[in-house]
């Protein structure tokens, strides 16, 4: 099972600059998400998310593509899209991401002018994600590690 982090944050643009730190340290290949979503809330309370596609997805997509493209001889632009398509569901079947409803609760619940980041992890140092999430002030709103390892007593 992966690990499951959602941090809120005070102002509109801290959810994606620890997204952007996050990135780095994956990057340097230290941690190791799978999955994230970054949420907003207006002024007058406006949600966006921005949910970036999980690894399962993309490689699903991907795998349909090229599946498809061996059936272009046959159904030429055709195949490679629903190729693509039925691999990213298939992908996404086989590795489903944040619940979207989960997402949907904690925006609901973001005072004005908050984000929030959401965070599936597949591996790497936890301790980088959370001293990242810290950084940008992060308040760790809900997760599946251990109280121990989020309060930094581990």
């Amino acid at each position: 099972m992966a690990d499951v982090i959602a941090a809120t944050f005070d102002g509109p643009d801290e959810a994606e600059a620890a997204l952007r730190s996050i990135r780095s340290l994956e990057q340097a290949d230290k941690v190791k998400p799978s999955d994230t979503a970054v949420v907003r809330k207006d002024a007058d309370g406006k949600v966006t998310i921005h949910n970036e596609a999980g690894s399962g997805t993309e490689t699903g997509a991907v795998v349909g593509a090229v599946l498809g493209g061996l059936l272009f001889v046959v159904f030429p632009l055709a195949g490679i899209a629903a190729g693509a398509a039925a691999g990213g569901l298939i992908g996404r079947a086989a590795a489903p991401g944040i619940d979207g409803k989960w997402i949907k609760e904690v925006s609901d619940g973001l005072a004005p002018g908050g984000s929030a980041l959401f965070l599936q992890l597949k591996g790497g140092d936890i301790g980088l994600i959370l001293g990242a999430l810290r950084q940008h002030k992060g308040k760790i709103f809900q997760t599946t590690l251990p109280d121990d390892v989020v309060d930094g007593r581990s």
